[in-house]
């Protein structure tokens, strides 16, 4: 089965839409936006109508009508989206935020599979420690951005910065660190979602799921959060990620192509005639 849809473009991208084949939607994390898969979508889009929206409230995304902004807000988002699209069901990826996204859009009947990328929401009570890492992150962020142009040219300066999303933080280059520091200062909704008394609440799998955590994940480190996720959704794939940060599109692009090929393949064909 064969899909096609239209690219839209601009410099502020809202949403990307690529390729053919059964639809793929990828979701970032918070803060982020369509810009952080740049990389991933050129190696999946032979396989898949590729969708990678920026999510509700971020620089980009759609304004946030109700606040606080909550998870299912974001959810609510992204399905509007596959409804103007007309995909009753979608191969869902996110990282982080995008992957506790992506999970709810399974609950809600919406996924023909799940690759959930060191998704967010797994905890009893939201993480302080990673709240205050968070929020000092976005707070360094707005007070340097004026020095970014400078500063970002050197390698060693990007592996610094982005020490707790990267292990190879130099990979991204001036330009992109520049658009990311944008993305964070431009993010409506952040103090929103940090503080949501949302959590990820028990799951049936209605379709194929992967969890792939990353092994150097300073975020939520696999050792604390990853036995939860998969109390939480017994029957998923479970995989680690190696050498690779909170946000693995930064340090290995085909490495999260290839896990998110693998997850998309086990779909079963009950689930894509609902298509």
């Amino acid at each position: 089965m064969t899909f096609q849809a239209s690219v839209e473009s601009s410099s502020e991208t809202q949403l990307q839409c690529e390729g053919q084949g059964e639809p793929l939607v990828l979701l970032h994390g918070i803060t982020g936006s369509a810009r952080m898969w740049r990389r991933v979508v050129p190696l999946v889009r032979s396989r898949h109508t590729t969708i990678v929206p920026t999510a509700l409230g971020h620089r980009g995304g759609t304004p946030a009508s109700v606040r606080p902004a909550r998870i299912e807000h974001v959810v609510d988002d992204v399905e509007r989206l596959l409804d103007r699209l007309g995909f009753a069901r979608a191969h869902c990826v996110g990282n982080s935020m995008g992957g506790w996204v992506a999970l709810e859009l399974a609950r809600r009947g919406r996924a023909l599979s799940v690759c959930a990328l060191s998704p967010a929401g797994m905890w009893n009570s939201v993480p302080a420690g990673t709240v205050r890492k968070l929020s000092t992150i976005a707070k360094a962020t707005r007070g340097g951005r004026w020095l970014l142009p400078w500063l970002a040219y050197s390698p060693g300066f990007r592996r610094g910065v982005l020490r707790d999303n990267a292990v190879h933080g130099e990979r991204v280059s001036r330009a992109e660190l520049i658009e990311l520091a944008d993305d964070v200062i431009g993010c409506s909704v952040i103090t929103d979602l940090l503080t949501t008394p949302e959590r990820f609440t028990e799951l049936a799998a209605t379709c194929p799921i992967t969890l792939a955590w990353s092994e150097r994940d300073r975020i939520f480190p696999v050792a604390k959060h990853a036995e939860l996720a998969r109390q939480r959704m017994a029957g998923a794939r479970f995989l680690v990620l190696p050498n690779v940060g909170h946000v693995p599109m930064f340090d290995d692009p085909q490495l999260v192509a290839d896990t998110i090929l693998a997850s998309t393949a086990v779909a079963r064909p009950a689930e894509l005639s609902s298509l």
